[in-house]
């Protein structure tokens, strides 16, 4: 029987950002350094962390997975985001895109509606240091209106429509960025601008996220 081979996750990880981040227009700084850091492996179940920096999303259990790298990029880099910015993330799931974003200097707000993804999120923040993230158990689609306004709001799910409170609580000025689509398998991801009183939406391209569940999701 052969000896076991440890993955060299560093060297992934920097494959990862070379070949999926780098090649596909991610040029953000502040997004391809953090994600250069963030130990992804550490943030999907143990069984499937030699797969961790594929070009794939995974499961994480209850329905939920973590996106494929490629497109947590690719979210927030459409934040443009600065250090110091307030962000609300809707959906922890396992804790990367937080992570990510907590990379960035970034003030993370997130919350989870399942109490089976939200304990592990929070132990693991904690164990890795991340204490200024903030965490919730609640409906995320009525976002956290004690500490709003969020100058950047982010949302890992796919919802019918934009969640009327989440524009609520967006800062002006503004960014938010979420899957929407009136079908559950075809959804575009949105750009919010909201400025000066006003908003603007852009749908880009096609995705493919787990729903939104909530009183303003499915």
């Amino acid at each position: 029987m052969g000896s076991y081979i440890a993955p060299d996750f560093k060297r992934q990880r920097q494959r990862m950002v070379n070949e999926q981040l780098l090649n596909r227009g991610i040029s953000d700084p502040a997004v391809l350094d953090a994600m250069s850091r963030t130990q992804r492996h550490l943030f999907v179940p143990e069984a499937l962390q030699p797969r961790a920096y594929d070009d794939h999303p995974l499961p994480i259990g209850h329905g939920q997975t973590i996106s494929q790298p490629y497109i947590v990029a690719c979210m927030t880099q459409l934040l443009e985001a600065s250090p110091g910015m307030s962000v609300l993330e809707v959906g922890t799931g396992s804790g990367y895109q937080s992570a990510i974003l907590a990379g960035m200097g970034l003030d993370v707000f997130t919350v989870e509606r399942v109490r089976e993804l939200y304990f592990p999120a929070k132990d693991l923040f904690r164990r890795l240091g991340l204490l200024g993230i903030r965490t919730r158990i609640a409906d995320g689609t009525l976002g956290w209106q004690e500490n709003a306004p969020f100058d950047r709001i982010i949302v890992t799910a796919g919802g019918p429509d934009i969640p009327s409170p989440l524009l609520d609580q967006l800062a002006d000025p503004g960014i938010m960025v979420i899957p929407v689509g009136k079908n559950r398998r075809e959804q575009r991801l949105v750009r919010v601008f909201k400025k000066d009183g006003g908003m603007t939406a852009r749908a880009l391209g096609n995705v493919t996220f787990v729903d939104l569940v909530g009183d303003h999701g499915w």
